[in-house]
């Protein structure tokens, strides 16, 4: 993700009358507190201080009122990297466990004991969210796009939770991150253009679901392919900039597409494709 540029737009306005006891003044200094927060978690992403972006973006998600599309983008951006340094870590982790195995028990005490250091922050920021997402936002969520947005964020981090976890939490963590995927889906699909950018990265973000979770690369293939035709059916009718928004999450179920399609014949492999690192949002 770019950076943000920064905007400090204080509604100072609105708390001229602070000297006041009644309700205008404390709704002023909560839509300043408000903007601060928000200005700040934009100067922590610049800073690439992700940890002081998420704190920032928590305390606004939980001020009242729905958060606008800048604000939902900044909260989904300060997780997205506070989870995925995690996440990179773990899977470093868990595949020197594996080429460590053979140097016995006293190595893999140590390799066992910083990953579970590491799932435990994992485990501690994907329920965060989770909380923030079943308690601040949803039930609050304005409209379609909005609903959409955060059940995708709702399936992203059961999801998370799921790569981790094993036997029964595994399993519990892939239903929950289906079924919200598919709500989101089904309202997607009905209230949203197949060229929205939150319907694309829903289709992206599920299809990957069913390729790393569920282990169905045909599902996935299928799901990312109808995403892919329905937009492509309905491009040319779009402007320049809403053009260049779908086109760049098109591209990346394009590659994943090319990817899981390789991998399932690998008689054939597709030209260019290395590794099993997908795209997703």
């Amino acid at each position: 993700q770019g950076c943000t540029a920064l905007r400090p737009v204080f509604r100072s306005a609105r708390v001229a009358d602070a000297r006041g006891d009644g309700g205008p003044a404390q709704r002023g200094a909560s839509a300043m507190a408000r903007d601060e927060n928000v200005f700040m978690a934009r100067m922590a992403e610049q800073a690439e201080r992700y940890e002081d972006m998420v704190e920032y973006m928590k305390r606004v998600a939980k001020m009242a009122g729905d958060l606008v599309p800048d604000e939902r983008n900044l909260l989904s951006v300060s997780y997205k990297n506070a989870v995925g340094a995690r996440r990179q870590a773990w899977r470093a982790v868990n595949t020197l466990e594996q080429r460590e195995a053979a140097k016995g028990p006293a190595i893999l005490e140590l390799i066992r004991g910083y990953k579970s250091k590491v799932e435990l922050e994992l485990n501690s920021r994907c329920t965060e969210i989770l909380q923030i997402l079943q308690v601040d936002l949803i039930p609050k969520a304005p409209n379609a796009e909005s609903k959409v947005f955060y059940l995708k964020m709702k399936g992203d981090y059961h999801r998370y939770l799921a790569e981790f976890a094993s036997a029964e939490t595994h399993s519990k963590c892939s239903s929950e991150a289906h079924d919200c995927y598919k709500q989101a889906s089904e309202l997607a699909i009905s209230k949203l253009e197949p060229t929205h950018p939150t319907r694309l990265g829903l289709a992206l973000n599920f299809s990957v679901f069913y390729y790393e979770v569920f282990s169905s690369p045909e599902k996935a293939c299928l799901l990312a392919k109808a995403a892919f035709d329905d937009a492509m059916n309905v491009m040319d009718a779009l402007d320049e900039d809403q053009y260049k928004d779908s086109a760049q999450i098109m591209q990346l179920l394009r590659d994943n597409l090319t990817l899981w399609t390789a991998d399932m014949h690998p008689e054939a492999p597709a030209q260019g494709v290395g590794g099993m690192n997908m795209e997703e949002m």
